[in-house]
């Protein structure tokens, strides 16, 4: 009798129910993904490949990579480069990212100081060591977009010298940032455009060089497109942000709250432009698209 009591008790009868609207709702959820996948299959393709990328792991190991990277190449090119190209350099990192203030004097510290005593410091062997270590840059970068095109990674033989070359391709572009902001002279008006083809055609070149021109030129345009224009929105922003908040980690924590700043600024770059080149993988693939530029399987 206690046994028959216990069966019909009310705690059973909520757990039935509660065990109902979990399945209805299950069932309701799944009919949801199934219209918004027959609605809106881009976005879910995007949203999945985004996942399938690791886009949050991908740019803070790349971000990483970078700083890693910037830091020591800033010192070799402050030791061997002729002044000029110094002046561009430091010309450039003002234009880019309106440093002044504390930010600046601490940056003149290395771009101005003498080459000799840089020379000694750094060394050749060092320099070199640098350069090759500035590779783990390049390997990061082809990683994220190998798996945005789901390809392989590329034999080292093939791969070894285009991370070299578009590292010394970086520096130059670089060197540039300067002048094609001013439009070399000309003003705002014309230095805009001049760096929006500029960057869309370094995003362009950077994954055919990278992939091993493995994917043709035609359907790399979408991700270059999106990472090109969203990377040059986000120069012209940090002219607002950057200066500030660099200056104010300078003052409050030294050198180590510079870092922290620059590591976050480059962090929010990398998640752009890993969502930039994702994307537009997953748009080159779309069947409409594809037929027109030609897109691998």
């Amino acid at each position: 009798m206690r046994a028959g009591r216990g069966s019909g008790s009310p705690a059973d009868g909520r757990t039935c129910r509660l065990r109902g609207r979990t399945a209805e709702l299950g069932a309701r959820l799944r009919r949801l993904r199934g219209t918004a996948e027959e609605r809106f299959p881009v976005i879910i393709r995007l949203t999945s490949h985004l996942i399938a990328v690791n886009l949050l792991d991908s740019a803070t190991r790349l971000a990483a990579q970078v700083f890693l990277t910037a830091v020591p190449l800033l010192f070799v090119v402050a030791s061997f480069a002729p002044q000029a190209v110094r002046n561009e350099f430091l010309s450039s990192f003002h234009d880019v990212f309106g440093i002044n203030g504390s930010s600046e004097q601490e940056l003149k510290k290395v771009f101005d100081a003498d080459p000799s005593n840089l020379q000694q410091s750094a060394g050749v062997v060092s320099s070199l060591m640098v350069l090759l270590s500035a590779t783990a840059c390049s390997r990061a970068m082809q990683r994220l977009c190998q798996r945005a095109w789901r390809l392989p990674s590329a034999s080292p033989r093939i791969a070894a010298w285009r991370w070299l070359v578009w590292i010394a391709a970086w520096l130059v572009i670089l060197a540039l940032q300067g002048p094609l902001r001013t439009g070399f002279g000309a003003g705002a008006w014309l230095g805009l455009p001049l760096l929006l083809v500029a960057e869309v055609g370094v995003w362009w070149w950077t994954q055919h060089l990278l992939l091993a021109a493995r994917i043709p030129w035609l359907p790399l345009l979408p991700g270059a497109l999106l990472t090109g224009v969203a990377m040059t929105a986000l120069t012209v922003v940090a002219k607002l942000y950057v200066p500030g908040a660099l200056n104010r980690s300078l003052d409050r924590y030294g050198s180590l709250g510079a870092v922290f700043t620059v590591l976050s600024w480059l962090i929010g770059l990398c998640v752009v432009i890993a969502a930039g080149i994702t994307a537009g993988a997953v748009i080159a693939r779309e069947p409409a698209v594809s037929r027109r530029l030609g897109s691998p399987e």
